[in-house]
């Protein structure tokens, strides 16, 4: 085996072994005290490390320094990166908030308490504000209409049910005011879609 080829072994091995273990050519030089540059050199197959640096990254990796440099050697593939699905986290998020509710509720409902059921009701903004903020960080608009409508209702709604558990009064007339708020909502939304001349334009 000609050099050229010993030295592209030995890169490829260290890149293997480097992306197993999960790190960066940044942390990998770390590691060993030495610069990503010189690391990034021996992958590419343009440097290979003296034999002391051999072993000290057979050591780093936790293989033998044959592995490292034999050919026949078969470096580990690169473990597929593991995301969390996002859906899944929503979702979970959502069912704590109404977990709490209905927990809540149980507890108002044991001790025989008038509006038991108001935690639910509470529990309608808190869930739009959840959604909307983390898909929001997501970069996630789709829903963000809805969300902020049920933001407002879900708002004026825990208000009404508020002034009637504490001075049993029903202000019905709190609603009116969703009104010209889903009408803001509403217009707000209008005014970043695109008009047909613009459409027509970009065809």
């Amino acid at each position: 085996m000609d050099d050229e080829k010993i030295k592209n072994q030995i890169g490829n091995n260290i890149a293997a072994y480097r992306k197993e273990k999960g790190w960066t050519q940044a942390g990998l030089a770390e590691r060993i005290n030495y610069s990503d540059k010189a690391v990034s050199k021996w992958e590419r197959g343009e440097s290979i490390p003296d034999v002391l640096t051999l072993m000290l990254l057979a050591d780093t990796f936790g293989v033998t320094l044959n592995d490292l440099v034999d050919s026949s050697a078969e470096a580990p593939a690169p473990k597929p990166a593991v995301r969390a699905d996002r859906r899944i986290i929503l979702r979970l998020c959502d069912v704590l908030v109404w977990f709490v509710a209905l927990l809540a509720f149980v507890a108002l409902r044991s001790f025989s308490m008038p509006y038991s059921w108001a935690p639910f009701v509470y529990a309608i903004p808190v869930y739009a504000i959840v959604e909307l903020s983390i898909r929001s960080a997501w970069k996630d608009y789709r829903r963000n209409r809805l969300m902020i409508s049920l933001i407002v209702w879900g708002a004026l709604a825990s208000l009404f049910v508020s002034l009637r558990i504490l001075f049993d009064t029903s202000y019905w007339l709190l609603y009116l005011l969703g009104i010209p708020g889903q009408i803001a909502i509403f217009l707000w939304f209008r005014m970043y879609r695109p008009t047909q001349e613009e459409n027509h334009a970009e065809e």
